[in-house]
C-alpha cells in the first residue's frame, strides 16, 4: 500500500458541518435555568460556538467562572439567567456555528428574552355600587410584563367560576349581568405570566336592593269613632324609609299615628277619612307604593223628621222625612197596623194615593179619613237603623186656624271666614209648623255637615266659607199655610265696611186697627249699616 493512501481513504469519507437541531426562541425568567439547543453533524465531528448579536458567547470552556455552559452536544446551557435594569447579559439574539476543515454551517436564529412582570397595576379596580338586577362592571388594567400577562379575578379569596352565564371576563373587564345580593364582596385582580402573579388593590362591590314589600296594606271597613289600623313592611338595602299618605288629602289631624312598624293607626274614624291610603317606601335606589282603601260606615241619622200633620179630606199631605249615613239609607215608609211598606225606590202603584220621592218623603193624595194614623219613617243602611213617626189628621174640612207665624226670624249678618253664625227663626202656629230653609232659593242639602238646623228651627252654620254668602230664608209650614222671613248672610275673607248692609229695624207700633185696616210705624236704626231702600210686609189671615 503506498504511503498515505489511508488518509486519503479517510478524507473521502468525511463531510462538512449540517445542523440537524437548531435552537427555539426562549422566553425565560430571571434566575432560572434555560438550554438553547443546537445540534449538528459531520466528519470529522465539528466543533461548536455560540453567538450573541454577533459577538461569540463566553462559556465555561474560556472561563471556568462563567454561567453559561457549553454542553457536549453544543447546547448551550445557562446555570441562571442574569438579568438587571442596567445589565442584560443573556438577552439578545443567538445562533449556533459548528465547524471543521470542511466548512462551517450556522442555526437558525433564536432570540432569548426574560420574562418581566412589573408590580405595580396601571389601573386598579375601583368600589363598585349597583342596584339588584343591575350590570355591575369592575375595570382593571395588569401591570406591564412580558409575555403580557393574563388576568384572573377572585373574590373574598376564592377565583371566580366564570362559567356562570352571568359573568364575562372580557379585556381585563369583570363583568356581572343582573347582579346578585350574593355577589357583593371583596374583589382583587390577578395578572399572571411566567413570571408568577401580582395583585391588585382590594375593590367592593356593593349591591343594594330596591325597596320591596313584606306586607302590603289591606283595604277595610268600619263604623264611625271606631279606630283603624294599616300595616306595611319593606325589604331593601339600604333599610327604606316608610311614610304614609292619603290621597287628595292630608293624614287626619291629630287623630293618626305612625307606630315603630311603621302601621298608621286612625282614631276616632269619620266619613271624610274615607279613600285610599298609600304606603311609600323608599331609598336610594328606588321607591314602591302599594295602597288600601278606607271605607267608613256610618249609621243613619234623621236630617228631617216628619211633623204631625192635619189635611181636609181630598187634600193632598206631604210628610217630609230625610236622613244621612254612609252608604246613603234607604227610606221606607210603613202605616201603624198595616203590613206593607212603602221605598223610594219603588215605581208608583197603579191606582194608589200613596207614593215615596227619591228623597224620602211621603204623599198622601186625596186623603180620606181612613188615611188617619201614624206614619213610621225608617233609614236603614249596613250600619244601623232609625226610626220615627208622625201623625196625620184628616178632617172634613180645614178649621179656621190661622197659618203659621214667624215670630223672630232671621237677621242680617256679616261674619268673617271660619266663624260660627245662627240664623234664628222662631214659628208657632195649629198644627206645630215644620220648619226648613232656603240659600238663594233652593233648598239647603242636609249633607252638608257644616250646616245643620237645630231643634229650635235655627240655623247653625260653623266655619263659614265665602260660599256661604247668599240670601237665606226660614219657610215654616203646615196645612193651614206658611211664612217665611228672609235675611242676607255675607261671609267676608277679610274685614268688610259693616255700612254697607242694612241693620233691622224697630219692633213696628200697632195702632189705628179695624176690620179692614191697620196702620204700622216704625223707625230705621240710624246709627248702624246702610239706608234701608224698601221694607217687605207680610200678612196672613
Amino acid at each position: 500500500m503506498p504511503p498515505g493512501a489511508l488518509g486519503s481513504r479517510l478524507r473521502q469519507d468525511d463531510s462538512p458541518p449540517r445542523i440537524v437541531e437548531h435552537p427555539s426562541d426562549l422566553i425565560v425568567s430571571k434566575g432560572e435555568p434555560a438550554t438553547l439547543n443546537c445540534k449538528a453533524e459531520g466528519r470529522p465531528a465539528p466543533t461548536v460556538e455560540w453567538y450573541k448579536d454577533g459577538e461569540r458567547v463566553e462559556t465555561d470552556r474560556d472561563n471556568p467562572r462563567s454561567h453559561r455552559m457549553l454542553l457536549p452536544s453544543g447546547s448551550l446551557f445557562f446555570l441562571r439567567i442574569v438579568h438587571g435594569r442596567r445589565s442584560k447579559p443573556d438577552d439578545g439574539s443567538y445562533v449556533c456555528v459548528a465547524r471543521n476543515y470542511l466548512g462551517q454551517a450556522i442555526s437558525h436564529n433564536a432570540s432569548l428574552e426574560v420574562a418581566i412582570l412589573r408590580d405595580d397595576f396601571r389601573q386598579n379596580p375601583a368600589d363598585v355600587m349597583v342596584a339588584a338586577g343591575e350590570p355591575a362592571v369592575l375595570e382593571c388594567q395588569p401591570p406591564r410584563g412580558h409575555p403580557e400577562p393574563t388576568i384572573s379575578w377572585r373574590k373574598d379569596g376564592s377565583n371566580i367560576n366564570d362559567r356562570d352565564e352571568r359573568i364575562t371576563i372580557r379585556s381585563g373587564k369583570l363583568m356581572i349581568t343582573n347582579a346578585r345580593k350574593s355577589d357583593a364582596g371583596k374583589y382583587i385582580c390577578v395578572g399572571t405570566n411566567m413570571v408568577g402573579e401580582r395583585e391588585s388593590e382590594t375593590a367592593e362591590l356593593t349591591v343594594l336592593e330596591r325597596p320591596g314589600f313584606v306586607k302590603r296594606p289591606s283595604s277595610v271597613m268600619v263604623l264611625a269613632d271606631e279606630s283603624v289600623e294599616f300595616h306595611c313592611e319593606a325589604q331593601g338595602d339600604p333599610v327604606p324609609t316608610v311614610r304614609w299618605r292619603k290621597e287628595d288629602a292630608d293624614l287626619p289631624k291629630g287623630r293618626y299615628e305612625i307606630l315603630e312598624d311603621h302601621t298608621l293607626s286612625v282614631r276616632d274614624v269619620r266619613l271624610s277619612d274615607e279613600g285610599s291610603y298609600t304606603c311609600v317606601v323608599e331609598n336610594m335606589v328606588g321607591k314602591a307604593e302599594a295602597s288600601a282603601t278606607l271605607t267608613v260606615h256610618v249609621p243613619p241619622a234623621f236630617a228631617m223628621r216628619p211633623r204631625n200633620q192635619v189635611v181636609a179630606v181630598g187634600r193632598t199631605v206631604t210628610f217630609q222625612c230625610e236622613a244621612t249615613g254612609n252608604p246613603q239609607p234607604a227610606i221606607f215608609w210603613q202605616r201603624e197596623g198595616s203590613n206593607s211598606l212603602l221605598f223610594s225606590y219603588q215605581p208608583p202603584q197603579p191606582f194608589s194615593r200613596l207614593s215615596v220621592s227619591q228623597t224620602g218623603s211621603l204623599t198622601i193624595a186625596d186623603a180620606q179619613r181612613s188615611d188617619a194614623g201614624y206614619y213610621s219613617c225608617q233609614a236603614l243602611n249596613i250600619a244601623g237603623s232609625v226610626i220615627t213617626k208622625a201623625l196625620l189628621e184628616v178632617t172634613d174640612m180645614v178649621s179656621d186656624r190661622p197659618p203659621p207665624v214667624i215670630r223672630q226670624g232671621p237677621s242680617n249678618h256679616t261674619v268673617p271666614a271660619e266663624s260660627t253664625v245662627v240664623l234664628g227663626c222662631q214659628a208657632t202656629g195649629t198644627p206645630t209648623p215644620t220648619v226648613h230653609w232656603k240659600k238663594d232659593g233652593v233648598m239647603l242639602s242636609p249633607e252638608e255637615a257644616r250646616i245643620t238646623q237645630i231643634d229650635t228651627g235655627a240655623l247653625q252654620i260653623r266655619y263659614a266659607k265665602l260660599g256661604d254668602t247668599g240670601v237665606y230664608t226660614c219657610v215654616a209650614s203646615s196645612p193651614s199655610g206658611e211664612a217665611s222671613w228672609r235675611a242676607y248672610l255675607e261671609v267676608e275673607g277679610r274685614p268688610t265696611d259693616p255700612n254697607l248692609i242694612p241693620s233691622g229695624p224697630s219692633k213696628p207700633d200697632v195702632t189705628d186697627v179695624s176690620r179692614t185696616s191697620v196702620t204700622l210705624s216704625w223707625k230705621s236704626n240710624p246709627n248702624a249699616g246702610a239706608t234701608p231702600t224698601s221694607y217687605v210686609i207680610e200678612a196672613f189671615r
